[in-house]
Order: structure tokens, then sequence, then C-alpha cells
């Protein structure tokens, strides 16, 4: 029984997965589903607000969890739907959520056996799990700020590490919202965009984006080597 409780969640997750490409879902994650569906889209966000903004909110935290490709677009969407601040603090709440998600998964079926292996090992990987667990907040925030390290690899890494919940929470929701916040910007830049030409070139509309590209970049190379900078600077603080 405690076996079957230990992979429950992982196995409810991989029916999810399942599910939505069972039934196609993940064909809607695409910049085409906005082109034909996005005044539709906006209308009923217009008199429905605070519901689309929790379905999409909803939507997200699944999506994140279930690790299927094209969130991106959801974000995306959301910028165009709620603007780039409304847009960019919801998604990053909802992503999140999803995070967490597969925190709890990987920590309920892998986390348990490898801390204990760890406890044991009084080797490497006991130090890696006490440096994360006594700098949680400084190396998730590191990691989320640089938006090339796979957002689902540090989920699952922290899950098995076993790491302090409120710092990692805290530091997910904060790292991710400049990033959100940059993607939303386009989605709400393309609501104008679409309205001038329902039916654009995509590939050369996001031609016009190299400036909020650019700070994606500023995010991924810059702001990481600038927190470890501050990091140097307190006492007793480990760099990641």
């Amino acid at each position: 029984m405690d076996r079957i409780k230990k992979y429950l969640p992982l196995v409810v997750l991989a029916c999810v997965i399942a599910l939505i490409f069972a039934m196609g879902w993940n064909r809607y994650l695409s910049l085409d589903t906005l082109r034909d569906h996005g005044a539709d889209l906006r209308a009923y966000a217009a008199q429905n607000y605070v519901l689309a903004l929790l379905a999409l909110m909803a939507v997200f935290a699944i999506l994140t969890a279930s690790v299927v490709p094209g969130v991106f677009f959801v974000t995306i969407t959301a910028g165009y739907l709620f603007g780039p601040w409304v847009g960019g603090v919801s998604t990053a709440i909802a992503a999140t959520v999803g995070a967490l998600i597969v925190y709890a998964v990987a920590r309920s079926a892998l986390g348990t056996d490898l801390r204990n292996k760890a406890e044991r090992d009084q080797g490497m990987l006991k130090k890696v799990c006490a440096a994360i667990d006594r700098d949680t907040f400084w190396y998730v925030l590191a990691s989320r700020l640089a938006v090339v390290v796979p957002f689902h690899m540090i989920n699952v890494a922290a899950g098995i590490m076993s790491v302090r919940l409120i710092p990692y929470t805290i530091a997910t929701v904060i790292g991710l919202l400049p990033a959100h916040i940059i993607y939303c910007w386009i989605g709400a830049r393309l609501n104008q965009l679409l309205a001038e030409n329902p039916d654009p070139d995509f590939q050369a509309l996001f031609g016009q984006f190299w400036m909020p590209m650019a700070g994606v970049f500023v995010l991924a190379v810059v702001l990481p080597l600038g927190l470890k900078a501050v990091q140097r600077r307190l006492p007793g603080v480990a760099t990641p």
C-alpha cells in the first residue's frame, strides 16, 4: 500500500500527459490559435475577466506540470488577452504551481530514497543536498533567472533533493516574473499587430521583437552573473 501511495502522483501525472496527447490538445499550443480564434478569446475574456484569467492559470499550471512542449505560447496568449502585467504575474504564479506539482511528484516517487542514500553516503551527494538546503533561495533564483536552464530539470532536482518549500516557491515566482512579463509584452503587442493584419507571417512578425528578445538574453546571461557577484558580497551564502 505504501509503495502504491508513493508512486500514485507519478502515475496520475503520466496519465494527464497521455490524455493531453491522445486528445490532441497539444496542437492548440501555437500562434495559429491566436490568429484563428484570437478575437473570440478576447471577447470571452472581456465578458468573463476573472473566470477567463483563472481558467488560463489552471491550464497553464496543468501544462507546466505535465511537461508538454508549447507552454510558451500560452504565455504569449496571456499577454494577448490580459496585457503584460496581469498576464506576466498570473502566468508566473501558475507556472510556480505547476513547478510545485512536479516537485511533489519527484519528491514522493524518488526523493526519499535518494535523500536517504545521500545521508548515508557522506560524500558529494550529501554536500550538494546540504548546499541546496542551506541556500535554496539563491540557487533556485539564479536558475530561474537563467532562462536557458531547463525549467523542469530544476523542478525534478528540487524534489529529489527535498529542498525547503517556502524559499523554493518564493524564488521561483520572483525568478520567473521578468521573462514572463517580457513574453506577455510580446503577446500584448501581437494583439495590435493582428488587428492591423489578421493573417500575418509570424516568422517575419517576430523579427520586430528583437528588443524584448534581447531582454531575455540579459535575463539568461547578465542577471545570473550579477546575482553571483551579489552573493559573493553576502556573508555565509554559497554561490551556485
